[in-house]
C-alpha cells in the first residue's frame, strides 16, 4: 500500500555518488517567458515616458480657475492667489456640481478670501470699498464702468460673503446660534436683488464639500506625514535593528530565544486587552459614548471613534481571539515546537556559515522600492494627463447648455451670438484623443506589470536564498565544502539561466491577482445594483481567488528551491517540489509549518513592540513625550504607517530563516530517499537533524517503527560486510 501511494506522486530520488548540492552545468530555461518578460518590460518603460510626457500632477495638487489656470502655483502670475473664489456659491447646489465636478459659476484665483459682506451696488459708491471689491473681480473692471455693465459682463459677483479658506477654496463663514444658520454671525444677507436667509447657502456649500472631503482627508493625511516623517523613519530603523539582533540571537540561542518571543508575544496582547478594557470602563457614563459605530456613520476625523465604547469593545473581543488561539496553539503543539526549534537551530548554522545573506532583504527591498516608485509615479502622470474641458454655462435656456466650447475664441463664436448671457468656463479634466479613449487600459496595464515585476522580485531573492541554502546542506563537510560566496553564485546563477523560470512563475502569480483586482472593483461596482446571488457569486470567486494566490505562492516557492538546486524548468521543477511534499506530507504538518509558525509569532512580536510604543509617543498619553511628539491631525496615521512598514521589515528579515528551514526541509527530504546512512550512502544532514529525524518517524504512523528500521538497517549492514570480506578473500 506504501509503494503505491509513493508511484502515486512519482519515484523516489535514487543515489547519486556524484551529486553535490546545486549544479554547476545548466542550460537556460523557459527562455520564451523570459523574452514575453523582456518585451513586457520595455512596454512598461514605453507606457512610463508616454505617460511623463503627456501627465501633470499639478492638476491633483492646485485647484483650478474658470480658465484652466492653477492657483498658488508657483513661478506663475497666480503664484500669491493661492485660494479659488466662486462668483455665486449658490449657483453650486446645482446637480450638475456632482457629475461634473465643477460649479456653473464664474471662478477666480484670489489672495484672500472675502472677509465681510458687501455688494456691488454698496460698495461701487465708496472708492475704498470698490477698491477692496475689485480683488474679487476679473481683469478690466475700471471706475468709469458702471453697475449693469459689470453684471451683463459677469465681470464681478453680486455680492461678496465672509469666508473662510478649505482646502484651498473660499466657502461661506457659515455658523449657527441657537437652531439658526448663520453666515458671518449674520442669519440674512444681501445678495444685490434681495434679502437672502443664510441657511439657502447650505445646499450650494454642501455640494461643492462633497468632492472635496475625500481630498481633505488625504490633504491632512499627507501634512501629518510631513511633520511625522523623520519620527516613522527613526521608528522604522529600530524595527530593522530589532529584527536584526533577534536574528542574531537565534543564531546562538534558538532555544531560549523562541520561547522568550512567544512569552512577550502573549504578553504584549494580554497589555493590549487590558488597556482597552481601561478605555473602555473610563468611557462609562460619559455623553455620547454609547453611540454605536453604525449610527455615527462615516467620519472624517477618525478620533471620534476613539470615543465611543463599541470601538473599544470591538478591540477587545478581536485581540482576546487572537490570544486565546495563540494559547491553544501553544498548548497542543508544544512537542511540535520543540522539534521546529531544533530545525530553527539548524537554519541557524546555515545562516553563521552565510552571514550575508541576512542583509539579502535589503537588496530585495531596494528593488521592490523602484518598482514601487516606477508604479505610484506612472498612476500619477496617467490619472493626471487628461486635457482641460471647457463648457457653456449660461443663466436662461440656451440649446448649446454643457456644450464642449473652446475659450480662446468663444466671444466671436456662433454659440456666443445665440446665447449672449453664456460663458465658456472650465468643467473638468478628460478628452477625446484615442490616448485618453485607451487611459483605462493602460492602468490596467501599469497594475499588470506591477504585479509582475514585484513577484519577480520576491521570487529572485526566494531562489538566490535557496541555492545558497542548499549547497551548505549538500557539503560532505561542512564549512570546508561551501562554496566561496554562496549567495552571489547563487544570484548569478538564478539571473543567468532562470530569468524565465522566475518570470514564468510571476507570471502566473500576477494573473491570478489582476483577477482578483477586477473582482473587487466588480464589486465596488455592483454593489448597489446587485441581487443576493450574484453577490454570493462574486463572495465564492473571491474566496476562491484567494485560496489559488495562497496555493500558487506556496508552489512557486518550492519550484524555486528545486529549480536552484537542479536548473530545470518552471514547470518540471514544480511538478518534482510537489510530489516530494506529497511523499513527505506528515514532515510538512509537522515541521515545516510549525517552523513558520513560530517565526509569524517573532514578527508579531516586533510589530506588537513597535506599535505599543508608537502609540504611547504619538498619542501623547505619556507626559514625558508630550512636547516631543509632533501635533498631528490623526496620530494613528504614522502609527498604522510604522506598524505595517514594521512588519514588512520584520517579515523580509525572518524570511531568510523562512526560506533556510524551507530549503533544509526539502533537501532532507529528498536525503532521506538518495541515502540510508551507511558508509557508502551516508546522510547529509547534521547530527541534530538525523534526530529530528527519528523523534518524527516515532510519531508518524505512516513511517515503519524507527526503532525496526534501524535494527534492519543495522543486519543489512552487516550482511554487505561479510560479503564484502568473503569476495576480498
Amino acid at each position: 500500500m506504501e509503494l503505491e501511494e509513493k508511484s502515486k506522486y512519482g519515484e523516489p530520488r535514487k543515489h547519486d555518488p556524484n551529486f553535490r548540492g546545486p549544479i554547476q552545468n545548466r542550460g537556460c530555461t523557459d527562455i520564451v517567458c523570459c523574452i514575453l518578460f523582456i518585451i513586457a518590460i520595455l512596454g512598461y518603460i514605453a507606457v512610463g515616458i508616454l505617460a511623463w510626457s503627456q501627465g501633470d500632477p499639478r492638476k491633483v495638487i492646485y485647484p483650478t480657475d474658470s480658465r484652466g489656470q492653477f492657483c498658488g502655483q508657483v513661478g506663475t502670475p497666480l503664484e500669491k492667489k493661492p485660494f479659488l473664489f466662486y462668483f455665486n456659491i449658490m449657483k453650486c447646489a446645482s446637480p450638475m456640481v456632482l457629475l461634473e465636478f465643477q460649479c456653473p459659476t464664474t471662478q477666480m484665483c484670489v489672495e484672500k478670501c472675502p472677509e465681510k459682506f458687501m455688494t456691488l451696488v454698496s460698495a461701487y459708491a465708496i472708492s475704498s470699498d470698490f477698491a477692496y471689491y475689485k480683488n474679487f473681480c476679473e481683469e478690466g473692471v475700471t471706475n468709469t464702468m458702471g453697475v449693469p455693465q459689470i453684471l451683463s459682463q459677469r465681470l464681478c459677483p453680486a455680492m461678496l460673503l465672509p469666508s473662510k479658506p478649505f482646502t484651498r477654496r473660499c466657502f461661506p463663514a457659515l455658523g449657527k446660534k441657537g437652531d439658526v444658520i448663520t453666515v458671518g454671525n449674520s442669519s440674512t444677507f444681501n445678495d444685490g436683488n434681495g434679502i437672502r436667509n443664510a441657511k439657502d447657502l447650505i445646499a450650494g456649500v454642501q455640494n461643492a464639500t462633497v468632492v472635496m472631503e475625500a481630498r481633505q482627508v488625504v490633504m491632512k493625511i499627507f501634512e501629518d506625514f510631513t511633520h511625522s516623517w523623520y519620527w516613522i523613519l527613526l521608528g522604522l530603523a529600530i524595527a530593522m535593528i530589532i529584527s536584526l539582533l533577534f536574528l542574531i540571537l537565534l543564531r546562538f540561542l534558538a532555544g531560549i530565544m523562541v520561547w522568550i518571543m512567544i512569552g512577550m508575544l502573549v504578553a504584549v496582547i494580554g497589555y493590549g486587552i487590558f488597556h482597552c478594557y481601561m478605555e473602555y470602563a473610563a468611557l462609562k457614563g460619559e455623553p455620547g459614548a454609547n453611540v454605536t459605530i453604525q449610527d455615527l456613520g462615516f467620519q472624517t476625523d477618525f478620533t471620534v471613534y476613539l470615543q465611543i465604547r463599541q470601538t473599544w469593545l470591538a478591540f477587545i473581543i478581536i485581540l482576546a481571539i487572537v490570544e486565546v488561539i495563540i494559547i491553544l496553539l501553544l498548548i497542543f503543539l508544544w512537542k511540535r515546537i520543540l522539534i521546529a526549534i531544533a530545525l530553527i537551530k539548524e537554519a541557524s548554522r546555515a545562516i553563521g556559515h552565510m552571514f550575508c545573506s541576512l542583509f539579502y532583504p535589503l537588496f530585495t527591498f531596494l528593488l521592490l522600492a523602484v518598482v514601487i516608485i516606477y508604479w505610484g509615479v506612472t498612476a500619477v502622470f496617467l490619472s493626471t494627463s487628461n486635457q482641460a474641458v471647457y463648457k457653456i454655462f449660461n443663466e436662461t435656456n440656451c440649446d448649446y447648455s454643457r456644450k464642449t466650447c473652446d475659450p480662446a475664441n468663444y466671444s466671436t463664436s456662433p454659440m456666443k451670438a445665440q446665447c449672449p448671457d453664456s460663458k465658456c468656463l472650465f468643467a473638468f479634466y478628460g478628452g477625446e484623443t484615442p490616448y485618453h479613449k485607451y487611459l483605462i487600459a493602460l492602468q490596467f496595464y501599469n497594475v499588470f506589470l506591477f504585479f509582475w515585476c514585484a513577484n519577480f522580485v520576491l521570487g529572485l531573492g526566494q531562489m538566490t536564498l535557496a541555492g545558497a541554502f542548499a549547497s551548505y546542506y549538500w557539503a560532505a563537510k561542512k564549512p570546508d565544502d561551501i562554496p566561496a560566496f554562496p549567495v552571489f553564485s547563487s544570484l548569478g546563477r538564478s539571473l543567468r539561466y532562470h530569468t524565465g523560470t522566475l518570470a514564468f512563475g510571476s507570471l502566473i502569480l500576477s494573473i491570478i491577482q489582476i483577477i482578483r483586482v477586477l473582482l473587487e472593483y466588480l464589486d465596488h461596482k455592483l454593489k448597489g445594483a446587485q441581487n443576493k446571488f450574484a453577490k454570493f457569486l462574486l463572495c465564492c470567486l473571491k474566496c476562491c481567488f484567494w485560496c489559488l494566490e495562497k496555493f500558487v505562492k506556496f508552489l512557486n516557492r518550492n519550484a524555486y528551491i528545486m529549480a536552484a538546486i537542479y536548473g530545470k524548468n518552471f514547470c518540471t521543477s514544480a511538478r518534482d517540489a510537489f510530489f516530494l511534499l506529497m511523499r513527505n506530507v506528515i514532515r510538512v504538518a509537522v515541521l515545516d509549518k510549525v517552523t513558520d509558525f513560530i517565526l509569524f509569532l517573532g514578527k508579531l512580536l516586533i510589530v506588537g513592540l513597535l506599535g505599543v510604543f508608537s502609540f504611547f509617543f504619538f498619542s501623547g498619553r505619556v507626559k514625558a513625550f508630550q512636547n516631543t511628539a509632533p501635533t498631528l491631525n490623526y496620530y494613528w496615521v504614522p502609527i498604522l504607517t510604522m506598524v505595517v512598514c514594521s512588519y514588512l521589515i520584520a517579515h523580509a528579515f525572518f524570511s531568510v530563516y523562512s526560506m533556510c528551514v524551507d530549503t533544509l526541509f526539502l533537501c532532507f527530504c529528498e536525503d532521506l530517499e538518495r541515502n540510508d546512512g551507511s558508509a557508502a550512502r551516508p546522510y547529509y544532514m547534521s547530527p541534530s537533524l538525523r534526530e529530528i529525524l527519528w523523534k518524527n518517524k516515532e510519531e508518524d504512523p505512516s513511517e515503519p517503527n524507527a526503532q525496526q528500521q534501524q535494527q534492519q538497517h543495522d543486519e543489512d549492514s552487516q550482511l554487505k560486510q561479510e560479503a564484502h570480506e568473503e569476495d576480498a578473500a
